[in-house]
């Protein structure tokens, strides 16, 4: 028996066992990770569920049929629209007058509201494991992930219930969906600073400067970005409008974004123009594919973003401007 061929086939035995034994620790961490991710999603929403059931008796004491009206939708919001019907009662809720309100009833919305930041923290955070995980290639190529649906954040802005502050603070902004020869479209990796733990994906863009419309700051924030310099004529759009309420840097904003199309070959992505923010939140950029950004369990604005890409148009625009999410 040649020695050397039974020191290879050893070898090779071993490995087999170290790579099983890995995909079955994966698989079994993985399958805890889903376990707590959804136990956690039922805590937050039990925690939402008694904060509008606390709003709509706060309601009832201040005869405030707009704060009833959007603590009763919250709860019939359908899966898409949850986040915004939070958000809008969070919003009410942050602005309330609480003088007039009994002890006992400032006490227990004060509380459900605590335990709405606590308990979206807490899932936040599950969802991030798990997706950490899922994204191992090991991981990915044998689908130790099985069936399990992929879970997403639920993206509520925090308002601390021990500190008043003013409303939302609104920003128009427009945002290219730049695509190159190989309709791959260049996304950037950023995140929240208050919230480093939860990366996410967007396209090149930003908010309006005094005098500017839409076609204007995209060309600009394009050109700030990217180091790519086009003619406002040269976007087709606005292709898509997204209305949202985020949190960031502490600070809460209710954003209106417009969605331009360009086309164009870039030899490398110049970001020298990035704002001292920027540097500071964008981790990366890469160019993505529609069906890499349909598989991803990566977080990326507009959703659907992958979907979305085959519905662009080539050339030329029918005028018309779609909501997306």
């Amino acid at each position: 028996m040649d020695p050397f061929g039974v020191l290879v086939g050893c070898a090779l035995a071993v490995l087999a066992l170290l790579v099983v034994a890995s995909c079955l620790l994966r698989a079994n961490r993985l399958d805890r990770l889903h376990v707590r991710t959804d136990a956690a999603r039922a805590a937050l929403f039990a925690a939402l569920e008694r904060r509008a059931v606390v709003a709509r008796s706060v309601a009832r004491h201040a005869g405030d049929e707009s704060l009833r009206a959007v603590s009763a939708r919250t709860e019939t919001a359908p899966a898409p629209d949850r986040e915004a019907a939070e958000n809008d009662l969070g919003r009410l809720l942050h602005t309330l007058d609480r003088d007039g309100l009994p002890a006992a009833l400032g006490a227990e919305l004060s509380d459900a509201e605590q335990r709405v930041m606590i308990a979206r923290r807490v899932y936040n955070d599950a969802v991030r494991d798990t997706l950490a995980l899922r994204s191992r290639r090991l991981v990915r190529w044998l689908r130790l992930a099985g069936n399990a649906p992929t879970p997403g954040y639920f993206e509520i802005v925090e308002f601390d219930p021990e500190e008043a502050g003013p409303p939302s603070r609104a920003r128009r902004a427009a945002r290219v969906v730049l695509l190159d020869p190989d309709d791959r479209v260049l996304l950037f990796e950023g995140v929240d600073p208050a919230r480093p733990g939860e990366p996410y994906w967007f396209t090149p863009g930003g908010g309006f400067e005094p005098g500017e419309d839409a076609r204007a700051a995209a060309v600009r924030e394009l050109a700030e970005e990217t180091g790519l310099r086009l003619a406002p004529d040269e976007l087709l759009g606005p292709v898509w409008r997204r209305s949202t309420v985020f949190g960031f840097d502490g600070g809460t904003i209710a954003a209106d974004e417009e969605f331009f199309v360009a086309r164009a070959e870039l030899a490398s992505v110049d970001t020298s123009g990035f704002t001292d923010l920027e540097v500071d939140t964008v981790l990366g950029h890469r160019w993505w594919s529609g069906e890499e950004l349909r598989a991803t369990e990566a977080v990326v604005y507009p959703r659907d973003l992958g979907a979305l890409l085959g519905e662009l148009p080539d050339g030329r625009w029918d005028g018309v401007t779609r909501e997306v999410s």
